[in-house]
This record gives structure tokens, C-alpha cells and sequence, in this order.
């Protein structure tokens, strides 16, 4: 089974060999591109589908109906984008969910009373 470490690792040697990495790529971009996977699964939400339904939509280069498409994928490309920045920036996103989990477990109900 892959750790966190493992798939940061592997998403990142992916997106390198596919060319997103050929020259630097900076912060804010990433920001964004991370957001637009989050709109996505809000379009995606806003649809009406379930949220654990996958369908396929069609990939123009290879004529055939295989892009993964759904809430749920759209999420997975949102913790995708983001394993792919940490490993380039040297982040270990095991320790970071490490730590700040264990600050949660501190915090009081809903945050003190917070609606959302």
C-alpha cells in the first residue's frame, strides 16, 4: 500500500514526464489550477449526479469516451494537483496532515460555536 510520501512521489514523476515541469512553475498558478478543480466539482455538484458517479467523456486525440469525469474525480484531481506541488516544493504533506490533525483533536466543538 502507498503512503502519502509514495503518492506524492509518483504524481509528481508523472506530471514531470508528461512536460508540466519543463520550466518552474510558481505558487499562485498552482493556487489556481487547484481552485478550478475545485469549481469543477461544484459544477459537477450543481448537475445533480451522485456524488460517488464516474462517467466518461470524450477524448477528442484518441476518439473515444474515456476521460473520467464526476464530483468525486474532480476532487481526486484537486489532492492530485496538490501532492504534485508539494513534492516539487519539497513539502511532506504526510507530516503536515500529521501535525495540523493533531491540533484539531485540540479544538473545541465546531470551533467554538462556527456555523460552517
Amino acid at each position: 500500500m502507498r503512503t502519502i510520501k509514495d503518492w506524492c512521489t509518483y504524481i509528481h514523476a508523472v506530471a514531470k514526464g508528461k512536460g508540466w515541469w519543463e520550466t518552474e512553475r510558481n505558487v499562485p498558478e498552482q493556487l489556481a489550477l487547484m481552485h478550478s478543480e475545485l469549481s469543477e466539482a461544484l459544477e459537477e455538484y450543481r448537475k445533480g449526479n451522485k456524488l460517488d458517479y464516474v462517467y466518461y467523456g470524450y477524448v477528442k486525440e484518441q476518439r473515444q469516451w474515456s476521460k473520467p469525469e464526476g464530483f468525486g474525480i474532480e476532487l481526486a484531481d484537486c489532492v492530485i494537483r496538490i501532492m504534485d506541488t508539494c513534492e516539487a516544493y519539497g513539502i511532506d504533506l504526510e507530516e503536515m496532515i500529521k501535525v495540523k490533525m493533531e491540533y484539531n483533536e485540540t479544538r473545541s466543538y465546531r470551533h467554538g460555536g462556527k456555523k460552517c
